[in-house]
């Protein structure tokens, strides 16, 4: 058994608290590769925010579970290296899909799980919460829970349709949980086509896609005051770095990503977690696509996922500072 404090990780109670109360959200960024870490612990520092850095069941099988609990050790000593005393980091599994697994991420260090029980008839899922509820809290982990489907895909988690919380269950799923928070669905989406052109309005040439279902929220804001709600498939997808890659050699048709002035709007209600994952990857690729476009030669992976990163931590930061308001809050 790894206690995340020993790792010198937080767990999110505290930092979701001051976050609901200032009308902030923290960034849960997803990271696979050391690169992706350093920008999001450089992103961080430089910012002053709190931070999850977060992992799908995808994320551990690719990277080794032992190895991302070293790598979210090194990123809290990285932090302190950079001059930050006191790092605000939590280590979060993105989309627990079973109790084992979440059991297993709890037992190697993790200070933050989802269970993901929002595609299981609704008693399965109050069921299935709580065992994981009642299990990480005997190790002071906190637990976010999910009511409501988002449409997308995103490494194992693939649906056809959204359909939107049901404002009229979240009571009574807290309250038989104990959930820590609450993942909804408001209109979000996973993955980088979030929306097809049709279901988008024409303005000025450009694809502006519908917008989020804030009523929902709000109404679910009256049943929970002050609870901490998180917001999945939150990323933007910049149509420069889609343009970007496109003009490298790259086919992205059609990207389309949550306008970021909605985001702005949902971190300063009870959404106190915004994840983003489309954004890093798509951060990342731009810049390895420039990379090898521009330097054919080119074999060396620093002088491309140096650059990477660096693109990365500009996206990271400009989220934390200009999106989800969580700079300065160290």
């Amino acid at each position: 058994m790894v206690n995340y404090k020993d790792l010198g990780l937080v767990n999110t109670r505290e930092m979701f608290a001051k976050a609901v109360k200032g009308g902030y959200a923290i960034p849960a960024f997803n990271f696979n590769t050391m690169e992706q870490m350093q920008a999001i612990v450089q992103a961080a520092v430089e910012t002053k925010s709190p931070v999850i850095m977060q992992v799908s069941k995808g994320a551990r099988n690719y990277a080794n579970a032992t190895i991302l609990r070293y790598m979210a050790q090194g990123a809290v000593e990285y932090a302190k290296e950079l001059g930050c005393p006191n790092p605000q980091i939590v280590l979060h599994l993105d989309h627990g899909d079973s109790f084992e697994l979440c059991k297993n991420c709890i037992d190697m260090g993790f200070s933050s799980v989802m269970i993901d029980g929002s595609s299981l008839p609704y008693d399965e899922n109050v069921a299935l919460t709580k065992k994981v509820v009642d299990y990480a809290h005997q190790h002071d982990v906190t637990v976010e829970g999910e009511l409501g489907v988002l449409a997308g895909v995103e490494d194992e988690v693939c649906a056809a349709e959204s359909h939107y919380t049901k404002p009229e269950e979240v009571e009574d799923f807290v309250s038989k949980t104990g959930v820590d928070s609450l993942a909804i669905s408001i209109g979000t989406s996973h993955g980088a086509h979030k929306f097809t052109p049709e279901q988008c309005t024409l303005v000025n040439g450009v694809l502006v896609p519908p917008p989020l279902a804030f009523d929902v929220l709000h109404e679910i804001e009256e049943k929970l005051p002050g609870f901490p709600i998180v917001l999945h498939g939150s990323s933007s997808v910049p149509q420069d770095e889609v343009a970007t890659i496109n003009k490298f050699g790259g086919k992205l048709e059609a990207a389309i990503g949550i306008p970021e002035e909605q985001l702005r709007e949902a971190a300063k209600s009870a959404v106190c977690k915004i994840n983003i994952d489309s954004d890093s990857r798509l951060a990342m690729t731009a810049a390895v696509r420039q990379v090898f476009a521009e330097k054919p030669a080119e074999f060396d992976p620093r002088k491309y996922l140096g650059p990477a990163r660096d693109n990365m931590k500009k996206m990271y930061e400009h989220k934390i500072i200009n999106v989800l308001g969580s700079n300065d809050k160290l």
